[in-house]
């Protein structure tokens, strides 16, 4: 979602009719309209890994988002498509399959459902090199980097640790896990929180689902050390002042920290979720692989959080060669490059 909004936001011009077509009960759907684009919601579900009994259902609820895409298409007479993946795509694609599209793959590596979007894509957007292999047909891709939202940047880092009550002279640990929150980063955390902030202060975004348990948590902690141990269940417009702030984070290793990360020049200890096939771990593979960043496997963080810490705020030179190596692979155009890419495909 980030990515394509990031990349409407590149349109200065205001001269580009946009619809936004999601799932019927997308969480997405605020955030567009919040940004005043016009949403429109059909069926729509994925297929990958679904048990046989409830296969049938899925196929039926996207075959009904394919029937209403091809009405939703045919009202708005769109010159070009833009897609960044998730299974809402594939029925839109198929009832649209005559018009030029672009696509925007996000990880290193494509899901499923965007490799079957790649397919029939006039034109593939992919964040590094590393991705062009994943391709047959090498002559769609154009390597633009990951797309940022252009407001991301406004603090400083003065100005970032005002927000958050925070000092200039410790160093500030961002920990953080998605928009649901990672449970074992948190439960990590929570282990070993009172040894982290000797050391540290910290941002920590919880996510939702274990916000009551961890807010329960953070009331009952000494007021000292609630100066130094910042808690929030997300953080919209305040995340790049989280960014800004941090000298290290700790997070999964989801699409974003291939472009977030690089933005911001934060080092980073990733823990890529288990169960998420193997995207994170490609992800996170790619930022070791640059001297960017750590990885820590998500079982052994409980035990490894604060050595890995420490490590790196005791040898500031080694977390200085990883900011650099992080902020050496940010691409800043990102967004206006695709844009760019999209009007074009649209004229042909």
């Amino acid at each position: 979602m980030y990515p394509a909004l990031a990349v409407l936001q590149a349109e200065t011009n205001n001269d580009i009719e946009v619809l936004w077509v999601g799932s019927d009960d997308g969480i997405e759907a605020d955030l567009v309209k919040r940004a005043g684009i016009k949403y429109r919601g059909i069926s729509a579900a994925g297929l990958h890994g679904v048990n046989v009994l409830t296969l049938p259902k899925r196929i039926a609820k996207l075959a009904k988002g394919y029937f209403s895409a091809k009405a939703i298409i045919r009202e708005f007479a769109p010159d070009v498509m833009f897609f960044t993946g998730g299974y809402v795509g594939f029925p839109v694609a198929m009832a649209g399959k005559n018009i030029p599209s672009v696509l925007f793959v996000p990880d290193i590596e494509p899901g499923m459902a965007l490799e079957q979007l790649s397919k029939n894509a006039d034109i593939i957007t992919v964040v590094c090199e590393d991705s062009v292999k994943n391709f047959k047909d090498k002559g769609k891709i154009r390597i633009t980097g990951y797309p940022t939202r252009k407001d991301i940047q406004r603090w400083d880092r003065t100005e970032a640790l005002k927000v958050f009550g925070l000092n200039e002279n410790e160093p500030v640990l961002f920990v953080f896990g998605g928009s649901k929150g990672a449970r074992s980063i948190n439960q990590a955390l929570q282990k070993n929180l009172s040894e982290m902030l000797r050391r540290c202060q910290i941002i920590h975004i919880t996510g939702s689902t274990d916000w009551e348990d961890m807010n329960a948590f953070y009331k009952a902690l000494p007021e000292e050390d609630k100066k130094k141990y910042k808690i929030f269940p997300y953080l919209h417009e305040e995340m790049g002042a989280a960014f800004s702030a941090a000298d290290l984070i700790i997070s999964r290793a989801g699409a974003s920290t291939l472009g977030e990360f690089p933005l911001f020049g934060v080092p980073a200890i990733l823990v890529p979720y288990p169960y998420a096939w193997r995207y994170q771990k490609t992800n996170a593979d790619y930022l070791v692989s640059q001297n960017a960043a750590l990885m820590v496997k998500d079982e052994d963080l409980p035990t490894q959080m604060v050595p890995v810490v420490t490590d790196l705020l005791d040898h500031p030179e080694k977390l200085a060669s990883m900011k650099a190596a992080m902020k050496s692979l940010a691409k800043p155009d990102a967004a206006k490059q695709i844009l760019e890419i999209i009007q074009t495909a649209a004229i042909k």
